[in-house]
């Protein structure tokens, strides 16, 4: 093994050909203009807590606003790189089975969990998307003095989660 391990930036289980393939391509332009955008929304959380530790501790300056702003942007890079990863078999995931059963078996069951988790995700996109209908129509807002809208954070959440899904439901359906 080497001092550092390469990351892999391919897709694994991706379609290559037919409608899958197709669907599979667009996914990848979306999740990799995500990926990147998640990133730009990663430093820019880092800098805006930076400012925060600077600006109170070291200039007297009082805030309210980094907290949340900061908490928007993990959501968005959260949910907005949740396909990318996917694509890439990234989340964790526990591999000891797969060295012990037989490989058709753990073929199946590496689908069938594939296919539990797309269920739930579909689920939670579909609860995002009440969260996301319900702050739109009420006009939610967060309980601070600056009140950012509560349904960016759920747009995020919502968006995120049905790319996973799709990304999800592309690899189960795909022919071994």
């Amino acid at each position: 093994m080497t001092a550092h391990a390469e990351l892999d930036l391919t897709t694994i289980d991706a379609p290559r050909e037919g409608l899958l393939g197709a669907v599979q391509s667009v996914l990848n332009v979306v999740n990799d203009a995500l990926a990147v955008l998640s990133a730009l929304a990663i430093t820019a959380a880092g800098l805006v807590l930076t400012w925060e530790v600077i600006g109170r501790y070291f200039l007297g300056i009082a805030s309210d606003w980094q907290d949340e702003l900061s908490t928007f942007l993990l959501i968005g890079a959260t949910f907005g790189s949740a396909a990318w990863t996917q694509a890439r078999r990234g989340h964790v995931g526990i591999d000891a089975l797969s060295m012990l059963l037989p490989p058709r078996v753990d073929a199946l069951r590496r689908r069938l969990a594939d296919l539990l988790a797309c269920i739930f995700v579909v689920f939670f996109t579909w609860k995002s998307w009440q969260l996301l209908v319900e702050a739109w129509v009420d006009d939610q807002t967060t309980p601070t003095s600056w009140g950012p809208p509560l349904w960016i954070p759920y747009a995020c959440m919502t968006a995120g989660m049905a790319l996973l899904a799709v990304q999800q439901a592309v690899q189960v359906m795909k022919t071994k």
